[in-house]
């Protein structure tokens, strides 16, 4: 877009030079002050669009340890210093053309010259103004949007000068001077217009209906709960949004980034060019489960915890958690640690709670080992079949692997059972397979079974 915004402002650099000359060297010619007024506007428009394609040049760079938004808002800084040079230029008009209006000064010589000119003015000023005004939108450029405006100004003026030419050659006297000062009075009007948008952005105020695009892109992003703050401020064509989103505290971190990530897509995809600042806050879900809120309050802690069960007895509440910690800790610390957890709970759910901690030592990363030779794997494989085929219900022992470590062999295998059966069934007796080998093969560390559903 940078490209895009600095050849159009080039080209606005050539055609107001140009026409800002002709029509200043005719006003003086004929001594028509509305004409000159036109052509200083033109000129005013020079500088602007000067000033314009500097800024566009600066107001693309990207974020850099001193400006940590961008540059952008270096165009709202140069919108405002070119509508303060408008409304300098406004106020010159409408003395001189008061003075001449006071003092009777001779109206212009007419001929068909300057009717020329301004119709050629009024052409390459439509087609600029267009140009530039399209420009604007597409890059959400302040600084071009400004030129846009001038150049619109520079249109109604011509009609103006022409109006008031034709009054005088009605032999209206003071026609000129009336087109100077509506002139003059154009240009107050637009500069109004554009200098309450730049000083809105300047004061960070949030564009019209960015918030609620914003707010509705962030809530339809599936595991987002709630927004509690969103913030939005453009800097140049940029909109940075600041969002407190509310998200359940049972998510792990990877599904919160996951969230974050959806959210900056989403709010781009709204808002066209957006740099999002995401603040995840875990909440309670009103169904999050007694299991739930333990596994969370577990987590916070940084401890590992499984087979939790829960009995709630109607006046109070039992809780029974297996806690790992380090197999090498003192008993002392270890207690401590249940201690702290269970008064954690408690805490949560009341004082009358009642838990029970069994303190279990944490399973060891286990070493690096090598696959077993494929006839230890094939006696392995066969003493699982035979376990699982006394037992009756497991079978199509399958996919199994023996690994050798230092601490001793790891055995990995798949089966099959009934889809029928219940989880708890399934479990009790891929234990007993699993306890069968390890007394039939007293060097097996750790048996991890994997059951299927029968095809």
């Amino acid at each position: 877009m940078s490209a895009v915004k600095q050849q159009v402002a080039a080209i606005s650099i050539v055609a107001s030079a140009g026409m800002a000359a002709i029509k200043f060297a005719v006003g003086i010619a004929i001594g028509s002050i509305a004409l000159i007024s036109e052509a200083l506007h033109s000129s005013v428009d020079l500088v602007a669009t000067v000033i314009t394609w500097i800024v566009v040049r600066i107001s693309d760079r990207p974020a850099d340890a001193e400006h940590h938004y961008g540059h952008g808002k270096l165009e709202s800084l140069s919108a405002l210093g070119v509508i303060a040079l408008l409304y300098i230029l406004a106020g010159g008009i409408v003395v001189e053309a008061y003075g001449r209006l006071r003092e009777g000064a001779a109206p212009p010589t007419l001929s068909a010259l300057p009717f020329v000119v301004l119709v050629v003015d009024i052409v390459v000023n439509f087609w600029r103004a267009r140009a530039l005004h399209k420009t604007a939108m597409d890059t959400r450029s302040q600084a071009l949007e400004a030129d846009a405006l001038h150049f619109a100004s520079d249109v109604l003026g011509s009609f103006a000068v022409i109006a008031g030419l034709g009054l005088t050659a009605l032999g209206y006297a003071w026609g000129d001077s009336g087109a100077a000062i509506a002139v003059a009075v154009l240009i107050s009007i637009l500069g109004l217009r554009l200098g309450k948008s730049t000083i809105e952005t300047l004061l960070d105020r949030a564009p019209d209906g960015a918030s609620e695009k914003a707010e509705a892109a962030i809530r339809g992003i599936p595991g987002v709960v709630d927004v509690e703050r969103l913030r939005v401020r453009m800097v140049g064509a940029r909109h940075f949004v600041d969002a407190t989103v509310h998200v359940p505290r049972t998510y792990p971190i990877d599904r919160i980034d996951d969230i974050k990530r959806k959210a900056q897509d989403a709010v781009s995809e709204a808002l066209h060019d957006a740099d999002l600042t995401f603040t995840a806050t875990p909440v309670a879900h009103s169904n999050e489960s007694v299991r739930e809120r333990i596994m969370v309050i577990a987590r916070n802690s940084g401890l590992a915890i499984h087979h939790v069960t829960v009995h709630d007895l109607g006046e109070k509440l039992t809780v029974s958690i297996d806690l790992e910690v380090d197999g090498d800790m003192p008993l002392k610390d270890a207690h401590d640690i249940a201690h702290r957890l269970e008064a954690a709970i408690r805490e949560e759910f009341g004082a009358d709670a009642e838990v029970d901690t069994h303190i279990e030592p944490l399973e060891p990363e286990l070493p690096l080992g090598s696959d077993a030779a494929p006839a230890r794997v094939e006696t392995v494989q066969q003493a699982l079949s035979r376990f699982a085929a006394e037992g009756g219900v497991i079978h199509d022992v399958h996919n199994v692997r023996v690994r050798d470590t230092d601490a001793g062999e790891i055995v990995n295998f798949h089966c099959r059972a009934a889809p029928s059966m219940s989880v708890i069934d399934v479990h009790e007796k891929v234990d007993e397979i699993e306890r069968a080998l390890r007394h039939a093969f007293p060097s097996v560390k750790r048996v991890i079974s994997h059951a299927e559903p029968a095809r």
